[in-house]
């Protein structure tokens, strides 16, 4: 299991194979009853984004340990990313039953913030962080907290949370990120850099790449953007190797750097084993970059079907309504968009500004 968490948080695909190995053994040596390596497969499943074997593993553990809390987060986390989402609130409830704990309350915490419902997400939350019983589980907390904050366009709050999480943990990567990006929206463009350059000293995952690569580009530092974009190519050249399905990240990349041929062919692939809203939002994305608006759409729109709080996903149908022709449509999302967080993007919140000043002129 340490190895499945390892490989949730560093880029590094030699970790699934020491986790399945590990796992393999203990199988091996008990093949029924075995609820930990069930459980444990399953989540190294979900780590590889190959949910349908998640999915698979998880109902084998739930029914080999039907009381463990543990075996229906698992099955949870792969009803949501499956789009299966009545089943995982109904799975995330089970485990909130069986033991309301850090984790389930983060889990439950999710099922609200998918559905837009930001406020009872954040006092679900703020619930986890009380009942949290390790370092890991507050700080993970705090970097939800804080991106919560930053959904709901309080740059200000967004900071404090991170702020506070790294005072007990300053070598977190993720509560570095959440700080940059909160740093980003406050324009202390300075102060985001370094967080991100700290976070991807820590551990080099390609949200923080694109995410420090993006903020450089807008700062008109092309040199240091490219260094962080031939990064994520690497990390790319490597995920095909290792034969495991392409994040959104890298779908969004691929897109908006000269390769929406690629990004389309990795939008498809992703979907097959992970039809969740992120992916469904790329994969519009990835469609429109490459000239395909009427079938981004309806992506764009199942992206949006659960009302999630996404300034980004709401850009990204505007501009898709814009190219169709549907202007009031895309007005009402940038604006939306812009209300939800108007510092979402450091290359695309000006980009719908601009796109919202063009639209008024021409009305």
């Amino acid at each position: 299991m340490a190895y499945v968490q390892q490989a949730r948080i560093t880029p590094d695909p030699a970790t699934y194979a020491r986790a399945e190995e590990a796992l393999g053994r203990s199988l091996a040596a008990q093949r029924d009853g075995n609820a930990n390596a069930e459980i444990g497969l399953g989540a190294l499943a979900a780590a590889r984004h190959d949910f349908p074997t998640a999915l698979a593993w998880a109902r084998r553990a739930t029914t080999t340990a039907p009381y463990s809390p543990v075996a229906y987060g698992v099955l949870a986390d792969a009803y949501t990313q499956l789009g299966r989402y009545e089943d995982s609130y109904a799975a995330v409830q089970r485990m909130n039953d069986l033991h309301p704990d850090a984790s389930a309350l983060a889990r439950a915490s999710y099922t609200f913030e998918l559905r837009g419902e930001t406020g009872r997400a954040r006092e679900l939350m703020q619930r986890s962080l009380t009942a949290a019983a390790t370092p890991g589980e507050q700080s993970f907390a705090r970097t939800c907290l804080s991106a919560l904050d930053l959904q709901d366009g309080n740059a200000e709050g967004a900071l404090a949370q991170a702020q506070e999480g790294l005072r007990v943990a300053p070598a977190d990567s993720a509560l570095l990120e959440a700080r940059a990006r909160a740093r980003t929206a406050l324009n202390d463009d300075p102060g985001a850099v370094r967080d991100y350059e700290t976070a991807i000293a820590i551990a080099p995952l390609p949200h923080y790449l694109l995410g420090l690569g993006e903020l450089q580009q807008s700062l008109g530092h092309a040199a240091e953007a490219e260094t962080q974009y031939e990064l994520l190519r690497a990390q790319e050249t490597i995920r095909r190797s290792q034969s495991t399905a392409p994040d959104t990240d890298a779908i969004l990349f691929a897109a908006d750097h000269g390769r929406p041929e690629q990004a389309t062919a990795m939008g498809q692939e992703a979907l097959r084993t992970r039809p969740f809203i992120a992916v469904h939002d790329a994969y519009a994305w990835a469609l429109h970059q490459a000239g395909r608006d009427e079938e981004a759409l309806a992506q764009a729109d199942q992206a949006l079907a659960l009302g999630t709080h996404s300034a980004l996903f709401r850009f990204h149908r505007a501009v898709i309504h814009h190219v169709l022709g549907d202007n009031a449509s895309a007005r009402t999302d940038l604006e939306a968009a812009l209300r939800l967080d108007a510092h979402f993007h450091p290359l695309h919140a000006p980009a719908a500004r601009a796109l919202l000043r063009r639209i008024d002129i021409t009305s």
